[in-house]
């Protein structure tokens, strides 16, 4: 099979937003009015650095995607680790993961195509990297494939909820909160066009060997809205319990949308627990009505806390991360703060974690775990 050009269809033009513009305040793009370029156009005008695999330099990578060497699942397809030859052929070869979609129609193409636009134009450090990517059709039928770097440490869903991996001390926790914040704050204020995530959770947030976080997963990302324009009007699409309920209820998307999803993320890391958790007594079940009982003010805040911890944290930085996260999850999207803002508070939460200088939060991670990815 051999891969073609992807970029050869004309811009789509969105259907027009009938909605007034908000006289609140509201996330500035630079681009909105002088240069409403979409990112398609973006792309064709940079340039990138993708490379194009055949299907079977990425077969031969993944040993014909060994069932041994899948390190994640999902609605999808499947991700393997592999490695891969350098372009040149010379020197050692480079571990990747190759996320393999499953062919069942056009919808996966789109994810598909929508994440190799928007990561061959994003750049930031707090972004996943991706290599390349395939398209190919033949015998076989459509084969579509992503080649990304290779993230050692797996997920921050998989150190919080599964027990075979290494336990996150409190520092490091709110050091991949920062990371996790730079990135959203990058996409929703530091592009010409506006990039609106719309999938933030903890299973798209990676980390590095270094815990560094790195968001993923772009498949369901939109630019922002433009002009005149208050919002994007889409079929809502997301992850049950992370998706803005005004999202949810009208299919108007915005910035703030990303934000609730944040705020959502926030209480998981503080607690450990997930936001739906069907194993758990009835009336602890959905995390965002059970930490009400226990505001960020109140003596009995620190039942909300994540047991593993073992209390080896700064109580008042915890106080303050809590806060943020009601900021973010207020009814009215407008009255949420902006990101950039949330990288400001989360700074000033590390530094006072750190005054308090307990040893214990800064004793290094266990190696990796090589449990496989559920």
């Amino acid at each position: 099979m051999n891969c073609f050009n992807i970029f050869t269809s004309k811009r789509h033009k969105p259907s027009p937003n009938k909605s007034k513009p908000s006289t609140a305040r509201s996330v500035k793009s630079s681009s909105s009015v002088d240069s409403p370029r979409s990112i398609v156009e973006l792309y064709n005008e940079r340039g990138h650095n993708l490379r194009k695999f055949s299907f079977l330099e990425l077969r031969n990578a993944t040993d014909n995607f060994n069932r041994s060497l899948k390190i994640g699942e999902g609605g999808f397809g499947s991700v393997y680790k592999g490695s891969i030859r350098p372009v040149a052929g010379h020197g050692d070869p480079l571990v990747v993961a190759v996320k393999k979609l499953r062919r069942n129609g056009m919808q996966g193409h789109k994810e598909w195509l929508t994440e190799v636009q928007f990561l061959g134009v994003v750049d930031h450090p707090n972004l996943v990297k991706l290599l390349g990517y395939c398209s190919a059709d033949g015998e076989r039928g459509i084969q579509r494939l992503l080649v990304y770097e290779y993230m050692p440490n797996k997920s921050l869903e998989d150190h919080l909820f599964y027990r075979s991996m290494p336990l996150i001390p409190w520092i490091t926790r709110l050091k991949i909160l920062l990371s996790a914040a730079e990135g959203l704050a990058y996409l929703h204020e530091g592009l010409e066009v506006q990039v609106i995530f719309r999938d933030f959770k903890s299973s798209n947030v990676l980390l590095d060997e270094k815990f560094n976080a790195k968001l993923s997963d772009f498949g369901l990302a939109r630019e922002g809205p433009q002009g005149d324009h208050s919002h994007v009007s889409t079929m809502p699409i997301g992850t049950y319990g992370y998706a803005a309920p005004e999202y949810v209820d009208t299919g108007h998307l915005k910035t703030n949308s990303d934000l609730w999803s944040f705020g959502v993320v926030l209480y998981e890391i503080l607690s450990g627990r997930r936001v739906i958790d069907t194993h758990r007594p009835q009336s602890e079940q959905k995390l965002l009505e059970w930490v009400k009982q226990f505001p960020p003010d109140s003596k009995r805040f620190r039942m909300i806390m994540d047991p593993r911890l073992n209390n080896k944290y700064s109580l008042s930085a915890a106080r303050n991360v809590a806060k943020l996260a009601d900021s973010c999850l207020r009814k009215n999207p407008e009255e949420r703060p902006l990101m950039s803002t949330i990288v400001d508070r989360l700074q000033e939460a590390i530094r006072e974690s750190e005054i308090n200088n307990i040893s214990e939060l800064r004793s290094p991670l266990p190696e990796p775990s090589t449990r496989r990815m559920v």
